[in-house]
């Protein structure tokens, strides 16, 4: 919740030197008595991240890739398990652009007819975050001639957090919840300018349209169609 902060009431017969803002020796005003921010190295104001057009990359096939858990309650079953074992899931996603028809898309893959996700998954306990997600993005659509597969993690763009073992997962900590069930964090991914990748033959890898996306939690689901909104600060260059 933001709050307003009341400037300090001046008193009479002392009203130069008192009051908000602080005012120095010339007369100019200086924020918390003439301290300024620092600046700050690590802050990028406008960052540009390169689309490449779709037709840049090439997809071929490797053998199934299947989940850990064959159905929900048995996945939320190990959840619970490992929960007492080792505390909060920690899993990453990665988000990977392209343009088409002058339209940013997002790389998703397809279960089924109405399944979509993005490429990732868990970590293992005390694995690096973006170690293990340039591991799950290779295990996922790496190729298979043994050539390695760079991945250029860019930037987090979102969190999400599961309060408790069911479905249900927000972009903040719910208030009344003190130990979360699951911890998600989205990264923008740099893809090359040209790649080939190897799609699990149980999957189908779709380029999904942003404004296809947007407002559209009953076709992808609320992380999904949160995607729009998550990457409208950065500069996207069509290459």
């Amino acid at each position: 919740m933001a709050m307003s902060v009341a400037p300090p009431v001046q008193k009479p017969g002392n009203m130069a030197g008192s009051g908000w803002p602080r005012r120095n020796s010339q007369g100019t005003a200086n924020n918390f008595d003439g301290n300024k921010f620092p600046p700050n190295p690590a802050l990028t104001i406008n960052r540009t991240i390169n689309l490449y057009p779709l037709t840049n990359y090439i997809f071929g096939t490797k053998e199934p890739l299947f989940e850990k858990d064959p159905s929900v309650p048995a996945r939320f079953q190990r959840m619970r398990d490992e929960f007492e074992r080792i505390g909060m899931r920690r899993s990453v996603e990665g988000v990977l652009l392209v343009h088409e028809h002058g339209l940013h898309h997002v790389l998703l893959l397809q279960l089924g007819t109405t399944f979509f996700k993005l490429p990732g998954g868990e970590l293992a306990p005390g694995e690096d975050e973006v170690e293990g997600l340039k591991r799950l993005l290779t295990e996922t659509l790496g190729r298979q001639d043994g050539v390695k597969q760079e991945w250029l993690v860019e930037d987090i763009i979102g969190n999400w957090w599961r309060p408790n073992f069911e479905p249900p997962q927000y972009p903040y900590v719910p208030p009344h919840i003190t130990r979360p069930k699951e911890h998600k964090k989205l990264f923008l991914v740099q893809l090359p300018e040209k790649a080939l990748f190897a799609v699990p033959k149980n999957y189908k890898l779709v380029a999904a349209p942003l404004c296809e996306l947007y407002d559209n939690s009953q076709g992808y689901g609320p992380i999904i169609s949160s995607l729009p909104q998550a990457l409208c600060r950065f500069n996207f260059i069509y290459m």
